[in-house]
Parts: structure tokens; sequence; C-alpha cells
């Protein structure tokens, strides 16, 4: 039996915590504080990650995948590092409808930089279906500008279908001959 370590990160109110629930086959374990953070945008969001989500996907063969999910401001970056810390791959969720999407994807696949080097990363762009720009066509000219090719994928975070298609992509990105049964 192996045991896989996957990071999921972005800003608050991404879906990083609704993802791992939407996979996880436990119930998810989460470090949340109230909110001081305000978008109008996400009037829903009470509360904040401000150490990690945890979640566990078990493989037919039972291979294990832990789901790590970081907290998205930058004032808990230092949980960054640790979390990551024998990560198989990184997925990054972007939410479409903050104010700068392409800076928020710029920002962090430079924060994750070192660790994405050393594994792989798979995109996630969320709430597109709130808000159609940037396109996916505008992410894909920002990751040619930065040299990188990763897939990514318009996705709700709250389907199973949709997050499962992007863990898929970042296991076949890692190895192409892995093959993921649930």
């Amino acid at each position: 039996m192996s045991q896989y370590k996957l990071i999921f990160t972005g800003p608050t109110g991404a879906g990083k915590t609704t993802a791992i629930a939407t996979l996880s086959e436990i119930p998810v374990v989460k470090t949340e504080a109230k909110s001081s953070y305000r978008n109008p945008r996400h009037e829903h969001k009470e509360t904040i990650t401000v150490g990690l989500d945890y979640g566990l996907v078990k493989l037919k063969n039972n291979d294990k995948i832990h789901l790590y999910g970081t907290p998205g401001q930058e004032r808990f970056d230092f949980m960054w590092e640790i979390l990551t810390e024998g990560g198989l791959g990184l997925i990054l969720l972007i939410d479409n409808t903050r104010v700068a999407p392409l800076e928020d994807l710029q920002f962090f696949l430079k924060a994750f930089d070192d660790f994405i080097k050393e594994t792989s990363v798979a995109i996630g762009v969320t709430r597109m279906d709130l808000n159609h720009k940037p396109a996916l066509a505008d992410y894909h000219r920002e990751l040619r500008t930065l040299g990188i090719n990763p897939p990514i994928f318009d996705v709700d975070a709250r389907s199973k279908k949709d997050v499962s298609l992007l863990l898929q992509a970042l296991l076949y990105s890692l190895d192409p001959n892995l093959k993921v049964e649930r």
C-alpha cells in the first residue's frame, strides 16, 4: 500500500476546502476561524482556513491519497512550506470572480515555484460561471509567458467529476502510466 500527499492551494474563497470535501471519503478536518475578510462576492464566506484542511481518498488497490489544503491568505504562508513537505504535487485553484485572478495565478505559481519544479501542478479556475473574464485562453497565454504548460480547467469545486478530473490530470502529469481507480 502506497500513501501519497497532494496539496490544494489558492486565494481565499477559491474553493480549496470545498474541493477537498468533494473528494474526501472521510469527514474533512478543518482549521477555520471567523473571517475579518469581506469580499462582496463572497458574503457567504464567514470563515477562512488558518492552518490546513485534510481529507483522504482511498483507491481500489488500497493506496491512499492524502489531500491537504493550505490557507489562502499570505499571512499564513509559513504553513505553505510545512504542508508541501513530502508532497507529490499541487492543485492550484483560482477564483475567477476576484479582482485580479491572473495576478493571483502569478502570485501562487511564484510562491510555490520550488515545489512545482520538484513535482507538478494542475490548475482549476472556479466561478467561471459567475465571471467569464478572464477566459481559459487568457490563462493559457499567461502560463505561456511564464514558460509553463500545466493542465488547466474550468471547475466547480462542488462537482466530484470536475475535481476528480483535476486530480487525475495532476497525477497524469506526474506519471502518464499511473491509473487511478476508486
